[in-house]
């Protein structure tokens, strides 16, 4: 019995003629032969992958599917069964060989046995003898249309009622955002513009509408294939890739639960540091804690760098717990962050180092009136990366950090307790002018200006003596009762050294003195108030300027 099974065998294999193949060349290793699938009525059978008495696999599902449609085509019921011969087992219908399979067969890369491999090609004969035997049934079919008429009906309503739940959500959702969109404020200004979320809501219950449709149309595909015999396989391979991406995404939601609770863990922990230090840094800035090291001037950057640091910290503990940090996707994105950041963020860090080092030096304080390179003007923010300054003409300037700590800042300010700052002009007198003469007239014009201080008291320095002037140098300090720039000051102070020197006949010839000219150029004082200028208002020893 065995042997005539064997001889069977090779008689089936060796009907047809094989495909020509070309001689291999002496010493030339032939590459092993590609594996081919065997399917009947699109359901996958089996899978050859080794040649059966010099019968490539090609020509194995070649034969094996003429066979099994011939043996199909018989009338009356099939019989499927196996039996094992000397090279395989042999599938057999109606006791007719279909087609052998060979230990050879078996998917060893994926764990798949000889006796797995030979019971699945023996179910998927079974199966297609069933589906045949069904296709054959007009009853079965006219059933299997009516099923898929009913499906999609069902289908039709459902869409239907979706997108009457689309409208009235789209409806309600609108109304709600356009209610209290106008909520969200910052500073009274709205924080999310109306049209815009009005907009996104929609897109928003447009994008679940069709989410939802087209998983409904899917399902209906699968079910509607599945009742035909023919397409049943590619039902049936629908359903099964929706079932395993479901499956598969909750399998992962349900393994990165663990982490993402640990992740949870070291945020809140870091929440809970971070509380800790805004206590600490809050006492700071009240005065309530003193320490040598932080003062109220450097609480915010320090606020600031602290949490930065504490949320780096915790994203770098809680990165490996994180959904998806071991796959190759998320490292290649990590390194093309990391390579970005290193390659374009290497001014933006220097400027933040520039920043930190005005804060911490204390060089600027906002209020303070200062001078940066050719730049003057009160300094209204000091942040991370840039200064900003108000001039005195009204203009606010930007000034880059690094600029700042590369260049030699003024500052006028710092003598002064309180908002305040200092004043300081030149100017050249011949030396026909007595000199104490000139001292006491520029203190003069330094008492008539309005906010000059008395301490720490105004004075005056001879800085050169030049070949044909002297050149004095008035310091004072000011600090106005109300908000005034430095240079609209320092105009005042201008003005009253040209008043007290116009009343003691003395003329200035700055910056430049070469010699007396035929007049004395000064003017008298009826004639300090030509039309259309006004009459200047009286002043006394201590009194202040109307330009004030």
């Amino acid at each position: 019995m065995t042997l005539r099974a064997a001889v069977a065998i090779a008689v089936l294999l060796l009907a047809a003629p094989a495909r020509a193949t070309e001689p291999a060349s002496p010493g030339v290793q032939k590459p092993p032969p590609a594996a081919a699938e065997l399917t009947v009525l699109n359901r996958r059978i089996a899978t050859f992958r080794a040649p059966v008495l010099g019968v490539s696999p090609e020509d194995r599902v070649t034969r094996a599917r003429t066979r099994i449609e011939e043996l199909l085509g018989r009338p009356g019921k099939h019989l499927v069964t196996e039996k094992p011969t000397p090279i395989g087992r042999v599938v057999s219908i109606d006791g007719a060989m279909a087609f052998v399979v060979v230990p050879e067969d078996a998917d060893s890369l994926q764990g798949e046995d000889f006796e797995t491999a030979v019971a699945s090609a023996v179910q998927a004969v079974q199966r297609v003898v069933d589906e045949t035997e069904e296709s054959r049934d007009v009853r079965a079919l006219f059933q299997g249309f009516l099923f898929a008429l009913a499906a999609t009906a069902v289908l039709a309503l459902l869409v239907w009622g979706l997108d009457r739940i689309r409208r009235a959500a789209a409806t309600k959702l609108t109304a709600l955002a356009g209610a209290h969109a106008g909520k969200l404020q910052v500073a009274g200004a709205e924080l999310v513009n109306r049209e815009r979320l009005l907009a996104l809501v929609q897109w928003i219950v447009k994008l679940a509408y069709w989410a939802v449709s087209l998983l409904l149309v899917y399902e209906w595909l699968g079910f509607v294939l599945g009742r035909f015999p023919y397409t049943r396989p590619w039902g049936e391979g629908l359903i099964a890739f929706l079932s395993r991406l479901v499956a598969g995404v909750v399998a992962a939601v349900v393994a990165a639960v663990p982490g993402l609770i640990l992740a949870g863990v070291i945020f809140i922990g870091a929440r809970f540091v971070i509380q800790i230090l805004r206590t600490v840094f809050d006492r700071v800035e009240r005065g309530q804690l003193v320490t040598r090291w932080l003062d109220a001037d450097t609480v915010q950057p320090t606020r600031r760098i602290a949490s930065a640091v504490v949320w780096i910290f915790a994203l770098a503990m809680a990165y490996p717990y994180l959904p998806g940090a071991g796959t190759e996707a998320f490292k290649g994105i990590s390194v093309l962050v990391g390579l970005m950041i290193s390659l374009g963020a290497s001014s933006v860090v220097g400027q933040g180092a520039s920043g930190l080092i005005l804060m911490y030096t204390r060089t600027l304080r906002v209020g303070e009136y200062v001078r940066i390179g050719e730049h003057e003007g009160t300094v209204v923010e000091t942040g991370l990366f840039v200064t900003r300054i108000l001039t005195g003409l009204g203009e606010e300037l930007t000034l880059s950090n690094s600029m700042v700590v590369g260049t030699v800042t003024k500052n006028y300010s710092r003598v002064v307790k309180g908002p305040g700052f200092v004043l300081d002009t030149t100017v050249t007198i011949g030396y026909d002018a007595p000199w104490r003469q000139v001292e006491a007239m520029l203190l003069e014009a330094a008492r008539r200006t309005e906010g000059v201080v008395g301490e720490p008291p105004s004075r005056v320095h001879q800085t050169a003596l030049s070949d044909f002037y002297v050149e004095y140098r008035l310091v004072t300090y000011a600090a106005p009762k109300r908000p005034v720039p430095r240079a609209l000051v320092l105009s005042v102070l201008h003005a009253n050294i040209q008043d007290v020197f116009n009343e003691y006949g003395v003329q200035i010839m700055s910056p430049h003195y070469l010699g007396d000219p035929a007049q004395a150029k000064v003017v008298p004082k009826d004639g300090w108030a030509p039309a259309p200028a006004r009459p200047p208002v009286p002043t006394g020893g201590g009194g202040g300027s109307e330009a004030a």
